[in-house]
Order: C-alpha cells, then structure tokens, then sequence
C-alpha cells in the first residue's frame, strides 16, 4: 500500500500546476477561507499513489464531498460511472459553465457534478457573487473550460 503522506515539495507541485484553483469546481484558492487541499483522485485504500499522477487540487466542498468514492451510479442508465480524474480527463468535455451553474454534459460529468454537489444552492450563490465580483472563471479556470 502506498504511504498516503504528501510532502512539501510534492503539494507545491500539485498547486502550481492548477494555478491555486479547484480542478473539479474551478473556483480559485484565494476565493476560500479554507483554501484548497492535495487530494488522492484514487485514495490510498482503493490502491491510489502518493504521486503527481493521482493527486490534484480540490477545494474543501469538492474533496469532502468526494471522500474516497471513485465513481457513482448514473440514476438514467443505473450505470456505474467513474469520477471526472483532472489527470486524465478536460473539463470541458465533461462541463459546461452557464452562469453560474457547472452543467454536465456527460456521464462522468453527471455523477461527479451531483456527488461533489456543484450545484447545491449554497455554491451556486457563491459562484453568482464571485462572478459578480469579476472574480470567477479566473484566467486559470478559463483555460481548463476551453483547452
């Protein structure tokens, strides 16, 4: 089993690479009193590495929400569907943003959306003020919406 331990200069690499912004919600760092967290995409427990590979930044909301879950089911097809994996996949095939509403357009974008809860009325004002503010998509989210 991997050592779940991330250490400084690999936390420093897994921020810097997304710019300090959510890669599953897109809202930036600097936007949260709680900041953002290094989170295994793939946990320790289900045979996830403690490397650059399987780590990514996620915003409190998003990484409580996710937990170590790797997928849920879809309620159309009873389908079980992987999570949107911000090493693998692009944002933008699998969201759109309209507003401030993170809509998805696929499958995996569907169970990922509605376990991370994107669009809980409580995150959804909070992106309405931000993008009031100027302050959401950021440039960095900007370039992960349109790859």
């Amino acid at each position: 089993m991997s050592n779940p331990y991330i250490n400084v200069e690999l936390r420093r690499l897994v921020a810097n690479r997304t710019d300090y912004i959510c890669e599953y919600c897109l809202v930036s760092e600097v936007n949260r009193s709680s900041g953002c967290q290094v989170d295994h995409i793939i946990s320790v427990k289900h045979g996830g590495s403690t490397t650059a590979d399987n780590l990514c930044y996620a915003c409190i909301f998003c990484n409580l929400q996710k937990g170590s879950d790797l997928g849920s089911i879809n309620w159309q097809t009873g389908e079980l569907v992987r999570f949107f994996n911000p090493r693998r996949d692009f944002w933008g095939e699998h969201f759109q943003l309209n507003a401030a509403v993170i809509q998805p357009i696929t499958d995996i974008g569907e169970v990922t959306a509605r376990i991370l809860d994107f669009n809980g009325d409580e995150r959804i004002l909070e992106r309405q003020a931000l993008i009031a503010a100027g302050q959401y998509p950021s440039a960095s989210a900007i370039k992960r919406i349109n790859k």
